[in-house]
């Protein structure tokens, strides 16, 4: 009987050995996951799947021109204050979605707010190397 208590209290003290055991070696325990299988969808691709993306909205960022003052100039500013950029009144803006340009225009007034012209959309050879620089 003194045996069988004996591996009783081994049995309840491996799980936590193993677990010490594994900790001091360094190494982990990975298992298997299991998922149900994939049902076929009865959608058949085309424009139906492309809807739920076009009612996406995206933030559209338009860049009129950059500049770097010292951080002694920045605290300077206030009401009034002008700041140069480095673009002239003939080029145009520079429109980034998700900080990729994708095109360029001019700047506009329309019913009192500011807009943009789109002058160029740039292609997809363009896009592709604005996203492989970033």
């Amino acid at each position: 009987m003194a045996k069988t208590e004996e591996a009783q209290t081994q049995d309840q003290e491996a799980p936590e050995n193993a677990e010490e055991t594994q900790q001091e070696s360094g190494q982990t325990e990975a298992q298997t996951a299991e998922f149900a299988e994939a049902q076929d969808a009865d959608v058949a691709p085309g424009e139906e799947n492309l809807d739920i993306l076009l009612d996406i909205t995206m933030p559209i960022t338009v860049n009129l021109g950059k500049t770097v003052v010292p951080f002694r100039r920045l605290l300077q500013l206030g009401p009034g204050s002008v700041i140069e950029l480095d673009k002239t009144i003939g080029q145009p803006a520079e429109l980034f979605v998700q900080d990729i340009k994708f095109a360029t225009g001019d700047v506009v007034v329309v019913d009192g707010y500011f807009g943009v012209k789109i002058k160029d959309v740039l292609g997809a050879d363009s896009l592709s190397k604005a996203m492989q620089q970033q």
